[in-house]
């Protein structure tokens, strides 16, 4: 936040959440009485402004980092947890980690399935009102 304003720093953390520079711009300054146009112009100097380019390029590189996370990422995790396990001889948190990979690639699939009494199939009830004929 080196060298910006409250509202400065409050406008850059908005763009990043929402995208949008002209909402950005309303929620960190008054524009209650603003036209959408002059908003508009308002939020483009805001971007313009080199700091303010700076503060978005860190808050980019952050938001990249922390949400950089993918099944290779998980797969050496779990990996990394399993080797550790095995030279702990933690059979158990082994085959855990071994099973949190298999999940992780599509190999184990959970299912979820409904019986009816005494494990038999559900049958389905169909609801139908008959009415009279007039």
């Amino acid at each position: 936040m080196a060298g910006l304003t409250q509202k400065q720093e409050k406008f850059c953390q908005l763009f990043i959440e929402t995208g949008n520079a002209s909402e950005a711009y309303r929620k960190a300054y008054d524009a209650s009485r603003m036209k959408a146009a002059t908003i508009n112009r308002k939020a483009k100097e805001v971007l313009d402004n080199g700091k303010i380019t700076a503060r978005l390029n860190v808050l980019r590189a952050e938001h990249r980092q922390r949400h950089d996370v993918t099944v290779d990422s998980l797969t050496e995790e779990l990996e990394q947890a399993r080797t550790l396990a095995l030279a702990e001889k933690q059979s158990s948190a082994a085959v855990s980690a071994s099973m949190g990979k298999a999940k992780l690639h599509g190999l184990i699939v959970d299912k979820n399935e409904h019986t009816g009494k005494d494990g038999a199939p559900l049958v389905p009830v169909l609801n139908v009102t008959i009415s009279p004929e007039s």
